[in-house]
């Protein structure tokens, strides 16, 4: 099993947990800035409930931690079922890397200045590693399991 494209899938966990505790750190600070005490709210209190009362930086962080919770889950798979596919090196690990590298910088855009047309570019980009990472493996579904030679690793 070629397991290297593993570590940019970690390396992306991790990044998700820094900025979890980047978020935390942000939004408690927002909070006691706007007389939000945690101790004394109502019960059940939601975090949509917090947009309009933080300041936007502050939101921009959580709001980018929610991204790191959605396309990435799709990355974590692919980057598993290649590297079970023995397909793990190559050009699917300078992909992975690349994918993981894009997100980080998005990450760091979208938490700071937050301008869209270079946050949707840096995610475009990043998709373009995520769909070469998934047509690989498709390939090679095809090639092995329904016998189609046109397509070879």
């Amino acid at each position: 099993m070629q397991a290297q494209i593993l570590a940019p899938a970690a390396v992306l966990v991790l990044w998700s947990l820094l900025v979890l505790i980047w978020v935390a750190a942000t939004r408690f600070s927002g909070m006691s800035k706007a007389g939000i005490d945690i101790r004394t709210a109502a019960p059940g209190g939601r975090g949509a409930d917090l947009e309009a009362v933080l300041d936007p930086r502050t939101n921009w962080k959580s709001h980018n931690y929610t991204h790191l919770m959605e396309q990435p889950t799709v990355f974590y798979a692919i980057a598993l079922t290649l590297a079970l596919m023995d397909m793990g090196g190559g050009i699917n690990l300078y992909l992975a890397w690349g994918y993981v590298g894009l997100r980080i910088i998005h990450s760091i855009v979208q938490a700071t200045i937050n301008i869209v047309q270079i946050r949707f570019t840096i995610f475009a980009l990043a998709t373009l590693c995520l769909l070469g990472l998934t047509v690989h493996a498709g390939a090679r579904i095809l090639h092995d399991c329904l016998g189609w030679g046109l397509f070879v690793h």
